[in-house]
């Protein structure tokens, strides 16, 4: 596969971003020396964003965000132990990317059923279909031979802004209004990602076209 990337712009700051993925090597020590494998990393992220969706459909927000933090927490995880074990495949590969689907689902389904009786579950379904063609634009330009993780609102933003909402929220008692607006903003910005990846592998086919041409 063709590798062709670029960073692009995202929500959650560089620095951050980096210092989360470098404080992670010391806890995947910790799963490496227990032997725990990458699959069971990924399906306990699994469960824990199936128990945020639960906890949100129980009324009990703040206990669905910790859970939240926890799933992405194993969902970087699984991909570090998995690469210092040596224990990276195909299977597993696409055994994290559908239970990602899956946990974030969940998720959303448990919003959703607490907005069930509101106008806003139709905000929910947007916010869905921009999370999955986020990750399906990716997974079809690298399917064409292109590398393609750009984009402002990818899964950890997506995350990372839910759980503030959801917190934001909850302390001050306005949780609905906050809730509703941050699920707005994930549907719109997630939506343009997905055609910024999109219009990506138009650029990328087009410079092709131009060294050919040279």
């Amino acid at each position: 596969m063709e590798s062709q990337s670029e960073k692009g712009d995202r929500l959650l700051p560089g620095k951050l971003i980096s210092f989360t993925l470098n404080s992670s090597e010391k806890v995947a020590s910790i799963f490496v020396n227990l032997k725990i494998s990458p699959n069971t990393l990924s399906t306990l992220a699994l469960l824990s964003g199936l128990g945020a969706g639960v906890l949100f459909a129980c009324e009990q927000p703040l206990w669905a965000v910790l859970l939240i933090i926890i799933c992405g927490l194993f969902d970087i995880l699984d991909g570090k132990v998995a690469k210092r074990t040596n224990r990276k495949s195909l299977f597993g590969a696409i055994y994290d990317s559908t239970l990602d689907r899956y946990s974030e689902f969940f998720i959303y389904f448990g919003l959703a059923v607490h907005f069930r009786f509101h106008w806003a579950i139709w905000i929910i379904f947007f916010t869905f279909l921009g999370a999955t063609m986020v990750s399906y634009t990716r997974a079809r330009a690298e399917g064409l031979g292109i590398e393609c993780r750009i984009g402002i609102m990818q899964r950890a933003e997506r995350m990372v802004l839910l759980s503030l909402g959801v917190i934001v929220g909850s302390i001050f008692k306005v949780f609905d209004p906050v809730i509703i607006g941050v699920l707005l903003i994930i549907a719109v910005i997630s939506n343009i990602t997905a055609f910024q990846r999109a219009f990506y592998v138009k650029k990328i086919e087009n410079l092709r076209k131009q060294e050919k041409e040279v």
